[in-house]
């Protein structure tokens, strides 16, 4: 970015009051967040449900109702897994999708193809009648969930004020914790409901891919993709919009030149390896990898699965995923009132030593009293139903929504849809191996799973602890000048960046050009 969009920015503030208009958008393209929440609650409680594993998964059936079958193993099964996880490969092609869309096209189209693809998979997968019928539907799926977590938490950075970004973009993630609770709410029902009871699970995912579908045809296209794709008077007025007032001259001339340092770069990936990203490139990508490495959709996938392990029947194991889910949502809401005041850090590290310390007492529970046969007592399941709470509650107020905030703020304009993308699908690519291995993983290294989870969220606390900037209340298109220029650590990325290694180059050789002739 040119030097002087920063001098402008820090000499005023530009008009960053909370509008309406602001929350109204946000809202509603947080409904992508609702659909990933649906689809990560309902899967879960879904292959647990008997009337689905017998008519989709018989060898499973039958090892779930073996009295001698191991306690880690009975749900092992890799075509089991594929169910799952086949969503999430599919969603790393479609979050590139999505962010040449995003650059093209712009943000809402982006928005309203996801939820297209996504109400077509919900569709096929209440109607499937065979195993190959129920994964395309959960392809379908996959397309709408990379496209809407890639364009989601863009287009809330985009429209949001500095001052409130942080509240804002947590929409996302407060929504993905409803569609969870959501999810889990529907499993608790259609458990009881014979035959058709995963149809309706399944089918419900109509609803959020509807609602962003239908919301999406009302929000207004950010200013910053209007100015990029050369709309600018339309921009402005979205702008004045936006921010309720007519004076935004100073945001306005920002974004403009923003715009005009990101049409120079026709190939924003390549710029993306340069040396000058590379801090905003492994820091927006890293945490997303930590996030699912913390071990939380291994709780949230697999709730259900992992509480009739302990011993739980199969109602009371759908509770009990009830119960966490709604922890989930409510300590969402720390976040939303925190993350503009105490910052990202300090919510980031503190979460990880509480849930370092839930991951190793729960793999100490089951290493002493969970056996290949029989279960744990009452009391003792109780325990652990309290440490996956307290778990879920760190994750909820830090790794959950500020992974999606912190790659959604850090990039600038010419490499933000490239950057979303690797961060996106960073996301799911995680997601898919969790997904795909962690009923393997818990039948062969049982106990285990929760210490290996245990020592990734201490590598991951320490990262952020020594090399992730404060991002709080610094405006989207001031970070590098701000924040990574100024980093104990990065700066020296910026030291020489590749066009000043270059002109340093050409200047050398012209130099040694005039020697030769002089001599």
């Amino acid at each position: 970015m040119a030097g002087g969009v920063f001098v402008a920015a820090q000499k005023g503030d530009f008009p960053a009051k909370l509008t309406g208009q602001v929350i109204l958008c946000s809202i509603i393209a947080a409904f992508g967040g609702l659909m990933f929440g649906y689809d990560i609650g309902i899967s879960g409680g879904v292959t647990s449900m008997d009337d689905f594993l017998e008519k989709f998964f018989p060898d499973v059936y039958v090892k779930k109702h073996e009295v001698r079958e191991s306690n880690y193993c009975k749900y092992d099964s890799q075509k089991l897994q594929l169910f799952t996880s086949s969503l999430y490969l599919t969603a790393i092609v479609f979050s590139f999708v999505s962010s040449v869309v995003c650059k093209k096209y712009g943000r809402k189209l982006s928005m309203q193809i996801a939820s297209v693809f996504f109400v077509a998979g919900a569709i096929l997968g209440a109607l499937a009648e065979t195993v190959s019928m129920a994964i395309i539907g959960r392809v379908l799926l996959g397309a709408g969930i990379g496209m809407a977590n890639q364009v989601v938490p863009l287009f809330i950075s985009e429209i949001s004020p500095p001052k409130f970004r942080g509240s804002l973009n947590i929409m996302f993630q407060l929504l993905i914790t409803i569609g969870i609770l959501i999810a889990n709410l529907v499993n608790y029902k259609t458990s009881k409901v014979k035959k058709i009871g995963w149809r309706i699970s399944l089918g419900g995912a109509i609803v959020p891919g509807l609602a962003l579908l239908l919301g999406s045809l009302l929000i207004l296209e950010t200013p910053t993709s209007l100015i990029e794709r050369n709309k600018k008077e339309e921009g402005l007025r979205n702008l004045k919009k936006i921010r309720g007032s007519d004076a935004v001259e100073i945001e306005y001339e920002l974004l403009l030149q923003a715009a005009e340092e990101a049409n120079k770069v026709t190939h924003p990936f390549s710029k993306l390896i340069k040396r000058k990203c590379r801090p905003q490139l492994v820091c927006g990508t890293i945490i997303h990898m930590f996030q699912q490495l913390s071990g939380i959709n291994m709780i949230m996938f697999y709730a259900p699965v992992l509480f009739q392990t302990m011993g739980y029947k199969s109602d009371a194991s759908l509770l009990s995923a009830v119960v966490t889910g709604s922890v989930n949502v409510v300590t969402t809401l720390v976040a939303v009132f925190s993350v503009d005041r105490v910052g990202r850090k300090f919510l980031l590290v503190e979460a990880a030593v509480q849930m370092f310390l839930c991951q190793i007492t729960m793999g100490g529970i089951f290493l002493v009293h969970l056996h290949a046969q029989g279960s744990v007592s009452a009391p003792l399941a109780k325990l652990i139903v309290s440490l996956v709470c307290i778990f879920v509650g760190g994750f909820a107020w830090s790794w959950g929504p500020l992974c999606w905030l912190i790659s959604s703020e850090i990039y600038p304009l010419e490499i933000r849809p490239a950057g979303l993308f690797l961060a996106c699908s960073t996301n799911m690519l995680f997601t898919f191996v969790i997904a795909q291995g962690f009923l393997t993983m818990l039948c062969h290294m049982r106990s285990g799973a929760f210490f290996f989870f245990g020592a990734i969220i201490v590598i991951a606390g320490t990262f952020i602890f020594f090399f992730m900037p404060e991002t709080k209340g610094v405006p989207i298109d001031e970070m590098e000048e701000r924040l990574w220029k100024k980093h104990w650590y990065w700066r020296k990325y910026f030291d020489e960046d590749d066009d000043h290694v270059a002109k340093k180059a050409e200047l050398e050789f012209t130099h040694k050009g005039v020697e030769g002739e002089n001599l």
